[in-house]
């Protein structure tokens, strides 16, 4: 009996084990997606941003949940909307981008006061989180790294040197801090280098 105990527990590191394989894979794929289509992907958080509006509009004509908890979710989308202005890029001191995580902490902590408060089943606390407060941040989280190969326009400040604008733009962004580039080091930290024949 207490091998069949010991091998649940090695069953459950291995399952951890690929589930977070698989879940950082899947973040690979779809910040290579964001990457190559950041016109389409502006359009699917637009998207996005508008059903989370419409849901909680939905909450309060047919749910019995504080105005100040929908209020507060209706501001968190309006502050995901002026950030959407300049995407694929995120100015960390911006207005637009400060108000959204402050609204997202608040909307998260009048959530929790309520459901604290209010008894409902897991799978619909689950669901409104899900939802609510969720789905968007974890879009533009994923979308972070959108901004990493954009090309460069005229409006970048070039240097006095005689260098054209794509120069200057890879001299002056040499370091990258998006979430693709986070996933290539870690990829490359973790899975040994495969050595190339010569010829």
């Amino acid at each position: 009996m207490w091998f069949l105990y010991i091998l649940t527990w090695i069953a459950l590191l291995v399952q951890l084990c690929v589930a977070t394989l698989s879940i950082a894979a899947g973040l690979y794929y779809l910040a290579e997606l964001v990457e190559e289509y950041s016109v389409m992907t502006a359009k699917i958080i637009k998207y996005l941003i508008y059903i989370t509006i419409a849901i909680h509009l939905c909450i309060i004509v047919f749910e019995d949940f504080s105005l100040y908890m929908t209020i507060g979710g209706l501001a968190g989308c309006v502050a995901h909307l002026f950030l959407l202005q300049d995407f694929p890029y995120f100015y960390l001191t911006s207005p637009a981008f400060v108000s959204s995580i402050a609204l997202l902490l608040v909307n998260h902590y009048m959530a929790f006061a309520h459901f604290s408060t209010v008894w409902y089943p897991f799978q619909e606390v689950l669901a409104y989180f899900t939802m609510c407060l969720w789905l968007v941040p974890f879009v533009f989280f994923v979308s972070l790294s959108a901004n990493e190969n954009v090309l460069p326009t005229t409006s970048v400040i070039m240097e006095q040197d005689d260098s054209d604008v794509v120069s200057n733009y890879f001299r002056k962004n040499k370091k990258k801090m998006g979430l693709l580039s986070f996933l290539k080091t870690a990829q490359d930290s973790v899975l040994p280098q495969r050595m190339r024949k010569q010829f």
